[in-house]
């Protein structure tokens, strides 16, 4: 069992070797004619100027924090401190390479579809895989150091507190580059639709609307590095929550002192460690799937790129429930082990399931989209009423899928601990298994998921740099299958999370001695409304703040092409001021931020400060309702894109069309629903109740 952090070390290097052989690939490739290395590099420049901005002042923010983990938590100074700000540089390392490759995958995409899908989309897939693996490598090795570190080495008090830090650490870059990256593309995007699609008439992407280049700098700030971040802290806290929840119900520390323990019997040790066993073998299997995503001639684009994600999870569930025999065979209380491998399974199957019914509700293959770009022949009032409902009927299978992955992993926790005292807690730590199950495969799932801004983005590049229109077609199907594999990995996220969220929660009330939510306290009733009204204060602050920014960009692209002569025309050597329009979303993007992501921090530190069970009502209530805002405004939001693209292909009208301007208004209500606020969603409930988590002997005092 010794030898199992080890593993989770080397599987996790391993990941990370992938990444750096991906972007060497990725690099070597041809970057294009001169006009598209010019675009690549506005791009670049653009994304990489704002990352290192918005690094700075979430710096300020982690370097605050820590000072307030180390003044108010005695028995966690120093280390507590150290793992937060461990946690925060790993993630923004991820965030930052993943970004540098994107924006160098995206100029190279579009030249290789001279060539044909085959060659651009494992070249997509490789830059998006750099961001999968650096995710996953260096959640996993962060996760595994730290357990080697506090828990073996220094047998720190609070040991499992401390390596929840990591995690919140984690979770405090990826909540503000979620939202900061989130308003940034939103505000952008929206300028460049209501002013260049509607009012100007021009397409997409068309380089004499000014905020195009500000819309293509979004799509890698908010789609790549701000789901990177997501995903990182997703996959950081979905191996943290079941390690501390195990700590806490099998006694691998003193509950009273929370002291570890010097020794560790059978059942403490394989507990601890079977988190991070699952996390090897999902890297590992991850990076076998990498290697099986090429562009083939004869299958479809969306088969090929799901291949590899495919292969990982089944291996990944064989190997979870062979490992399962293997970790716990010889441990006393555990009476049935292979029961402990099923939440593996239960929680890939849910998120695969999850995913694909965002795909439902969101891809114009299907039925809902359909019917709802046949609502914008009435007019955008009909679209937009369309498009809400669709969100909220999506939310059914989801919460179906959850509630189905959480009761089937507690039953199999109940079967593997069968006739002994300890049944109810091996049923809620199968529970907690079940999220990192669901995130076993990161790796593969961000890659997948990241390649759709670099196919996004060299669409673009290709409309800008006036290539031909066939390339422009192929980069269109590439860019269409990103749609899909975004609302699928956002569905993932936001199931994780919940999952993630519940784990955590758990281990809070364990932390604190609460042993039942009693809904009949007043102090927990008024928990829960807080908590409730939460979620809503949150998606109302950032959608808000993508109105104001995108406000000020609708002006900006406005007053050019009033004031620039024979810009609105195209005349030959007239040129936009993409500068001021990425300036604007620059600005915009690092003030509007740092509201709510505060209160995703201080609100729970509030409540707990006053009551510890209405610390515990306030977390139930966020989990329940963020849960269902996340996926009604993600699905909603993937709706009325889909059903705009769906017409621009030429159905009701095509492109410049009643049904089409219809379409457009609907798209940009989605926005912010699908890149900023619901996606921020799932991040603001895993932050509150890790805050909860790691501040929990505040409460008890």
């Amino acid at each position: 069992m010794e030898l199992i952090p080890y593993l989770a070390v080397a599987a996790a290097v391993g990941g990370l070797l992938l990444a750096a052989y991906f972007a060497r690939v990725v690099n070597a490739a041809d970057p294009g004619n001169d006009v598209m290395q010019e675009i690549a590099a506005a791009i670049r420049d653009g994304a990489m100027a704002f990352l290192r901005r918005e690094y700075r002042a979430i710096a300020l923010f982690v370097a605050a924090l820590s000072v307030v983990i180390f003044a108010v938590l005695p028995t966690l100074r120093p280390w507590g401190s150290i793992s937060l700000i461990l946690g925060a540089v790993f993630s923004a390392v991820a965030g930052f390479v993943g970004m540098r490759i994107a924006t160098a995958a995206n100029v190279r995409t579009a030249n290789a579809a001279r060539d044909g899908a085959g060659k651009a989309l494992p070249l997509a897939y490789r830059g998006g895989a750099v961001m999968g693996f650096t995710v996953a490598g260096l959640g996993l090795l962060g996760i595994s150091l730290a357990y080697l570190v506090f828990v073996q080495l220094l047998r720190v008090d609070d040991a499992f507190q401390v390596v929840a830090a990591f995690g919140l650490g984690g979770s405090s870059i990826a909540l503000f580059a979620r939202i900061g990256g989130g308003i940034y593309t939103k505000a952008a995007d929206v300028g460049a639709d209501l002013v260049g699609k509607v009012e100007a008439g021009i397409p997409e992407d068309d380089p004499r609307n000014p905020a195009t280049i500000a819309d293509n700098v979004g799509d890698n700030v908010g789609d790549v590095a701000g789901m990177g971040a997501d995903l990182f802290e997703s996959y950081a806290g979905s191996i943290v929550a079941p390690m501390v929840l195990a700590a806490l119900l099998f006694g691998g520390v003193d509950f009273d002192t929370k002291a570890v323990a010097e020794t560790f019997d059978a059942l403490q040790e394989t507990t601890f460690l079977f988190p991070l066993f699952v996390g090897a073998i999902g890297m590992i299997a991850s990076i076998l799937g990498a290697f099986l995503v090429r562009g083939r001639k004869g299958k479809s684009l969306s088969s090929q790129l799901h291949f590899g994600t495919n292969v990982a999870m089944v291996l990944t569930a064989v190997a979870s429930v062979a490992g399962a025999l293997w970790v716990f065979g010889g441990v006393e209380e555990v009476v049935s082990p292979v029961w402990l491998g099923m939440p593996i399974v239960l929680g890939l199957g849910a998120g695969y399931l999850i995913g694909f019914a965002s795909e439902y509700y969101t891809s114009d293959h299907y039925a809902p989209v359909k019917k709802l770009a046949q609502q914008a022949e009435t007019g955008p009032a009909t679209v937009i009423i369309a498009g809400i409902a669709e969100g909220m009927i999506s939310t059914v299978a989801s919460v179906l899928l959850i509630g189905g992955a959480i009761g089937g992993s507690y039953w199999f926790g109940l079967l593997a601990f069968s006739g002994t005292e300890l049944e109810v807690a091996g049923g809620l730590y199968a529970a907690a298994l079940a999220a990192i199950g669901m995130l076993a495969t990161t790796g593969a799932v961000v890659a997948v998921d990241a390649y759709g801004p670099i196919s996004d983005n060299a669409g673009g590049i290709a409309e800008m740099a006036h290539m031909p229109p066939e390339v422009r077609e192929i980069t269109d199907s590439l860019d269409s299958l990103g749609n899909t594999t975004a609302a699928v990995a956002k569905g993932f996220a936001i199931g994780s999370a919940a999952l993630t969220a519940l784990a955590l929660f758990r281990a809070y009330t364990a932390a604190v001695d609460i042993s039942v939510i009693d809904l009949t306290n007043v102090e927990v009733i008024i928990g829960l409304f807080i908590g409730g009204m939460l979620t809503f204060a949150f998606a109302a602050l950032t959608m808000k703040s993508v109105g104001r920014a995108a406000q000020q960009m609708i002006v900006e692209v406005r007053r050019q092409f009033a004031e620039i002569p024979g810009l609105r025309e195209g005349k030959e050597g007239v040129k936009a001021e993409y500068a001021k329009c990425v300036d604007i979303s620059t600005r915009a993007s690092l003030r509007e931020m740092i509201l709510p992501g505060s209160l995703a921090v201080i609100a729970p530190l509030i409540i707990g400060l006053f009551s510890a069970e209405a610390l515990g009502g306030l977390l139930a209530g966020a989990l329940v309702s963020g849960f269902l805002l996340a996926i009604f405004m993600a699905n909603s939001g993937g709706a009325w894109d889909n059903a705009k693209k769906y017409i621009e292909a030429g159905n009701h009208g095509g492109k410049g069309s009643d049904a089409h301007k219809a379409a457009v208004t609907g798209d940009t209500v989605g926005d912010p629903f699908k890149d900023t606020s619901g996606p921020a969603m799932n991040i603001l409930i895993k932050v509150m109740t890790i805050v909860a988590l790691v501040f929990a002997p505040v409460f008890l005092a």
